[in-house]
This record gives structure tokens, sequence and C-alpha cells, in this order.
């Protein structure tokens, strides 16, 4: 990481941490809980890169940059309270120590206070690009619980959810970019396309680490996915591949409500055995490379060349 990028990391957790008053001290306390447990900051970061990128550079990015990890972390919280899950980047979540209503009403405080930063901000083509990207994001979290368990959820329905629940903000983030740096139309979709992309590998990459990553490692427990009933692409490419009988086996134990770690073993070998986490991998790596396409008509710079390495840095995490 270079001393600039640095820089901005830096000023992006300042700037979100006076942004987080509250008089009311458990917001105060569960909001920190969750943005002092780590991330990588990816979503402001495309908001700063993508403006610089357009040749804007005022201090007000921060502001941005932090109303839109705001809107990322209220649906962290959300989401752990529907998955009910007991980790988050390997630490307690915050409704395993608070509970669920604490962390609803506290997610619903990042999500106000995230728009109350952009009506300071002042743009309203801002304001309509994540607000419209927060409504997507809601959206697809429907969708995901309405296909819980559904052995017969297939690869449309999944990418579906990833657009909505993952790519959708990461698209909004750099079309924000785009947009404080006056670009023309073909500037705009191009960025905003990386960001949509780019979300995808992400996510893509986020499933294969749900099986294959370790729980030190990856901040929660091993095959997390499966026994929340959700169907990642590793087990639906294997899905796809698998003759008809095998398929019909390897559903029954999606369908099952509790699943033991026997389940898990053979699911993970169906899946090796039919190639579904090469395939997923090679998913991403293309959604990668066309995230980096997306960037070709912008003119060789220190911006583009960052959010470069940032596409390649997501494909090759580990955690």
């Amino acid at each position: 990481m270079n001393a600039a990028l640095f820089k901005s990391l830096q000023g992006i957790e300042e700037r979100m941490r006076e942004n987080l008053h509250s008089d009311v001290p458990l917001v105060h306390l569960i909001a920190e809980h969750l943005l002092s447990g780590g991330g990588k900051r990816i979503r402001p970061l495309l908001v700063i890169l993508s403006a610089r990128l357009c040749g804007y550079h005022r201090a007000d990015l921060l502001d941005l940059a932090s109303a839109v990890e705001f809107i990322h972390t209220a649906s962290l919280l959300h989401d752990d309270v529907v998955d009910d899950s007991a980790l988050r980047r390997g630490r307690a979540s915050a409704n395993s120590v608070w509970g669920n209503e604490a962390s609803v009403l506290v997610g619903d405080f990042l999500f106000a206070r995230s728009f109350s930063i952009l009506v300071r901000f002042g743009n309203p083509r801002i304001m309509e690009i994540l607000s419209g990207a927060t409504e997507i994001m809601a959206e697809g979290e429907v969708l995901q619980l309405a296909g819980l368990q559904d052995p017969s959820s297939g690869i449309d329905h999944y990418l579906r959810v990833v657009r909505c629940k993952t790519a959708a903000l990461m698209a909004a983030a750099c079309r924000c970019g785009a947009v404080l740096g006056g670009v023309d139309a073909e500037g705009e979709a191009a960025l905003e396309g990386f960001g949509l992309e780019l979300g995808m590998a992400f996510q893509f990459v986020d499933d294969l680490l749900d099986y294959a990553g370790s729980e030190e490692e990856f901040g929660k427990a091993q095959g997390g996915d499966l026994s929340e009933g959700k169907l990642t692409l590793p087990l639906l490419q294997a899905l796809r591949r698998a003759e008809p009988e095998e398929r019909s086996s390897i559903q029954g134990i999606i369908a099952r409500e509790n699943k033991s770690s026997a389940d898990f073993q053979r699911v993970f070998s169906f899946i090796e055995r039919h190639d579904g986490f090469g395939a997923a991998r090679n998913s991403a790596r293309q959604r990668v490379e066309e995230a980096k396409n997306r960037l070709r008509i912008f003119a060789d710079s220190p911006e583009k060349k960052e959010l470069l390495d940032l596409a390649d840095f997501l494909m090759e995490r580990r955690c």
C-alpha cells in the first residue's frame, strides 16, 4: 500500500469516528464495536479513488466515504440478526453480545446518520444514487431470505442476490466519485460498471473462503453459508455439473434445517469432485478482468493504478 492510500485510510477512520457521535452511549458502543473490528474499507476507498481519478480532490470526500461505510456497516448489523451469526470478523457479533433488538436499532441509526451526512453534503445526485443502492440492498436481503433452504434456487437467483446485496453499493460508490468529478456519461457508466463487476467478484471470493478459509483467518465459522441454508457459487456450480441422482441427494442435505459436520464434509467433497471451487474462482477472475477493462477509457494515472491494484488484491485476498 502506498503512502497516499494509507493516508486516505487513516482519514476515513478518523472521519467515521467524528461522524459517529451520539449522546446515547449504547449506540456509540455497538457501532464502535463493529467499526473497530477491522474491515478493509473497500467501499469508502472506491469513493475516494474514483473521485480522484476524475479530478475531484476536495476534503469533503471523507464525509461521503464515511457515509458509504455507515450504510455498509448498518447492513452488516442487520445481516447478522437475520442470519443469527455469532461471529463477525473474528469477534463476537453485536447481536450475540447486546441482542437482536439493540443491533437492529443501531443499524437503523447508522442508516439514518449516513443520510444526515449526505444531506449536509448537499449533492442531490449523490443522494439519489446512494438511496437507490440502499433500497436495492434491502431487496437483496429479502430475495436471499426467500431462497434459504431451497435446493431449487439456481445460479440466476444467486447472481441477482449478489448484485443487490454486495455489488450495488460498490457500484454506487464508484459512480458517486464519477459524479463528483463531473465526467461524461461514458465515464460515469465505466466507473459504475467497474464497481459492479468488482462487487460480484468480491462476493465470489467470499463464497470460496467460506468453504476453504479457517475461522481464524476469515473471521467466521467454516461452512457458515451452508449451515444457514445459503446456496453460494461453488455449490451451485457443482450442482449444475452433477448427475440427477447425485444432485438430488445433495439437495436433500441442503433442505435440512440442521446440518451435521458429516453433512458439511459430504457437500465439500461433492463440490471438489465437480470442480465447483475452480469454476467459482474462474468466475471471480473473469469479473475482475472485466472490471479492469471498464477503466480502459481513462488515461493512465496513479489513481487508475490504485484502482487496478485494488481489483487484483480483492481477487487474491485470503480473508
